[in-house]
């Protein structure tokens, strides 16, 4: 073959139709702390003792930045993250951006690139971004760094997450968990187990 190829199309990649979308204006403020949408969430739980307890806050527009320290629980090869723990990282924090667009989602399909190992006991930094919308359809994409938010980058991802509705959550979970989550009286707690992929 000659010349540059064009890259094909995937399903992670907004169409030529798609429409960036407007941040909510009940989102969250630049610089606020997302904290966790339900506290056994394993991507960002503080309840889950072997859970990532990442750490996400609100960028500005359609971005969201987040942290996540590599524990010895973790790892898959000696002294280094597991893929799958990492991809996990990728999918809470992707997830954290409907929080911006003030709807609730599911992820449909998440792709990852792994570009270096990330060692036990490192900080992984990721900046995610809305890169479209179209119908229920909402496209991201991020990159996660290691030794700083500048740091060379680690892992990258794309992913398309569908508009969901709260009876998605009801319907197909655990009913002992749905039940403790809607009969918790802080409203702001009930809300929030529901608002994004959990």
């Amino acid at each position: 073959m000659n010349g540059p190829t064009a890259s094909l199309p995937t399903p992670t990649t907004p169409p030529a139709d798609a429409v960036l979308p407007l941040r909510a204006p009940e989102a969250p403020a630049p610089g606020s702390p997302l904290g966790s949408h339900y506290d056994h969430c394993f991507g960002c739980g503080p309840q889950h003792p072997q859970g990532l307890q990442l750490i996400a806050t609100a960028g500005e527009g359609l971005e969201v930045f987040a942290e996540f320290t590599v524990k010895p629980s973790h790892q898959g090869g000696p002294g280094l993250a597991h893929g799958g723990v990492l991809t996990t990282a990728m999918d809470e924090t992707l997830g954290t951006l409907n929080w911006l667009l003030h709807t609730p989602a599911v992820t449909g399909r998440l792709e990852t690139d792994f570009v270096r190992p990330v060692p036990v006991d490192s900080v992984l930094h990721i900046h995610a971004r809305v890169t479209g919308q179209h119908g229920r359809k909402i496209y991201s994409a991020a990159e996660g760094r290691i030794g700083g938010p500048d740091g060379p980058v680690a892992i990258r991802a794309q992913a398309l997450f569908i508009q969901v509705k709260l009876e998605h959550f009801t319907t197909h979970g655990r009913p002992e968990d749905i039940k403790k989550v809607l009969d918790d009286s802080d409203l702001m707690k009930r809300a929030r187990a529901f608002e994004v992929n959990p």
